[in-house]
């Protein structure tokens, strides 16, 4: 085994919407080291205001883990995929880390925010995750809330999906 799989990481992971909490607790009855940044936040009723804890990354959650082990957590309920940076597993590096870890300390409010992403109208797109997984198409739009327009070639059919870009990934 190589040396680099037996060093642990910060890799990270995509949960079903909504599913941060639930994965997080699983992955501790597993015996794993997660990391979910959370901060509480006022949400407004219409009866009501409630400071509540909320996932500072949607749908993300970072295991502290050797790369060999990620099939394991794959397994875990609620974890969708292990999110990939130039075809590699994506992991977060230790200052960064601790970064999130400073920012959660002031307990001032936080804002997290998707990093512009890299597809752009006309290229070849496959969907990796939800009703529509292993579609290939072509994304022919982008819209304002960050989301994606494509047309699924392999129907053979214009139709037109909006899907969040976290679900699409750039054929090569």
């Amino acid at each position: 085994m190589a040396e680099d799989s037996l060093k642990k990481e910060w890799f990270v992971f995509y949960t079903k919407s909504r599913q941060e909490k639930k994965v997080n607790e699983l992955l501790l009855k597993n015996g794993f080291e997660p990391f979910l940044p959370t901060q509480k936040v006022m949400r407004q009723w219409s009866d009501r205001k409630k400071k509540v804890e909320v996932p500072l990354f949607n749908s993300y959650i970072f295991v502290n883990i050797e790369e060999y082990r990620l099939v394991e957590v794959l397994k875990i309920p609620g974890v969708s995929w292990s999110i990939k940076h130039n075809g590699k597993p994506a992991s977060l590096r230790q200052n960064e880390y601790e970064l999130i870890n400073r920012y959660l300390q002031t307990g001032l409010l936080i804002e997290a925010n998707v990093f512009q992403s890299t597809l752009e109208a006309g290229d070849k797109v496959k969907v990796i995750d939800g009703a529509l997984k292993g579609m290939a198409g072509t994304l022919t739009k982008r819209n304002s809330q960050n989301l994606f327009s494509i047309f699924i070639d392999s129907l053979n059919y214009s139709l037109t999906v909006q899907l969040e870009s976290a679900v699409l990934e750039k054929i090569k």
